[in-house]
């Protein structure tokens, strides 16, 4: 429960809710690491598909952008509708339509199918974020759940890992079809399971709130944030996340931030070979480095929120975006063979990026409560997405009109954009710590 915990209640009723959340916590990390096993695998297939399939790039990225666009409106949609149903519901029903997806997608040679099928997976993909803010909201206090959202986070990761790791082998043994076959079968097996361990609340179990439990508020104080009186309206949800003007600062600041990571993650290869005279070996290091100080940089992030600032996500968020800005300035302003330098920039753009798009997610939760948790963060997903679809036109017209250099300027002016909106929200946290005084 923690050092600082007051909790009012026996020992037992303390080691049952612990272990509930800790089996929450791991759960939606294996379910979400489970979603990215049949979206990461798309990308191994790809070659091979265009040369069984006779079908072009062009076509291909067909499919991809009308998956994004799907992915990105049901961020939003899933966020509204998690918030009124049980959580674990969405996000096993989810994983299972998203699976069944994936294996039909391997028995399709058409790419008026791919187009559908891949559209129809990431919009039950999209039903995977909403339920896990959910229920981190549920499970840990604001005082904690920086760290905690950051350690899910990873998922991401340890998901993509595992499927590119894997999906080379099953592609050169049984071809292209397996890739879809394999991971989804894989992951049906996995919504089975994460609908086993998950529950929606600790009321659910009949154990005490998270904030009864931790100390955080009095129970007389914490009535109000009990889950066991009735739900909002659709209406009322999306008026508490949508009304409150944090959420609009950090959903906005997410758009410059998307820009700035997906910059990097899409296009830092092309960017490091053709402006910094990297090889493609280098290339390829400097990318590992990038997500491997990424994890760790998102972990700290959400360390140093909960336990130097309080809560508080908006500080360690500024400072992040604006260090990020000063260092790709120095990319762009060193000389094109000093592979040091730009090994460590990168190294230290990794490291500085995936903690803002934590704490956003985290943030947005913060300001609209846990009876909005998901609406508000799908609602800042959506706009991240839209700084995604920036990254990807944006980019590859300023590199091919202007150069890379462009490219860099305008990652840097994103990022001190990105960090304006965050300083909107530096004294903001949790409604639960300003209304009791409580930040231990």
């Amino acid at each position: 429960m923690g050092k600082n915990s007051k909790s009012q209640y026996s020992d037992s009723c303390n080691k049952v809710f612990a272990y509930w959340r800790f089996r929450t916590l791991y759960s939606i990390m294996i379910g979400y690491s489970a979603f990215y096993l049949i979206r990461q695998n798309f990308s191994i297939a790809i070659p091979a598909i265009c040369t069984d399939l006779s079908l072009t790039k062009s076509d291909i990225g067909i499919v991809i952008s009308v998956a994004a666009i799907i992915y990105g409106i049901g961020k939003c949609v899933f966020g509204i509708i998690g918030d009124r149903y049980s959580a674990r519901y969405v996000m096993a029903i989810g994983l299972l339509m998203s699976a069944i997806m994936n294996i039909v997608m391997g028995f399709s040679s058409l790419l008026s199918t791919f187009a559908v099928c891949w559209a129809l997976n990431f919009c039950c993909q999209s039903m995977g974020w909403p339920p896990c803010a959910k229920l981190l909201t549920h499970w840990y206090s604001p005082t904690e759940i920086g760290t905690r959202w950051a350690l899910w986070n990873t998922s991401h990761q340890i998901g993509s890992a595992v499927i590119v790791s894997v999906a080379p082998f099953i592609l050169m043994h049984f071809g292209w079809r397996y890739v879809f076959f394999i991971p989804g079968i894989c992951a049906i097996a996995l919504s089975v399971l994460i609908f086993n361990r998950l529950r929606d609340t600790p009321e659910s179990l009949k154990l005490p709130s998270v904030e009864k439990i931790t100390g955080l508020a009095s129970v007389a104080q914490s009535e109000k944030w009990d889950t066991n009186e009735q739900k909002l309206t659709y209406v009322e949800t999306i008026k508490m996340a949508l009304c409150n003007r944090f959420v609009w600062y950090v959903g906005l600041a997410n758009l410059f931030v998307y820009i700035c990571r997906m910059t990097f993650l899409n296009w830092g290869p092309t960017l490091l070979l053709e402006s910094k005279g990297s090889s493609i070996t280098g290339a390829g290091f400097q990318m590992v480095g990038f997500d491997i100080a990424s994890m760790f940089g998102g972990i700290c992030a959400g360390y140093l929120s909960d336990k130097i600032f309080k809560g508080r996500r908006g500080p360690v968020s500024v400072f992040c975006m604006l260090a990020i800005g000063i260092l790709v300035a120095v990319l762009w302003l060193a000389p094109s063979d000093s592979h040091i330098v730009s090994s460590i920039c990168m190294l230290c753009i990794g490291f500085l990026i995936s903690g803002p798009q934590i704490l956003i997610g985290v943030a947005a939760a913060d300001f609209a409560s846990k009876k909005a948790a998901a609406t508000a963060s799908g609602f800042t997903g959506t706009l991240g997405y839209v700084g995604t679809a920036i990254a990807g036109l944006g980019t590859g017209f300023l590199a091919d009109t202007y150069g890379w250099g462009a490219v860099l300027v305008s990652t840097v002016v994103a990022a001190v954009v990105a960090a304006c909106f965050l300083l909107l929200t530096w004294n903001g946290k949790a409604q639960v710590l300003m209304e009791t005084g409580n930040d231990k």
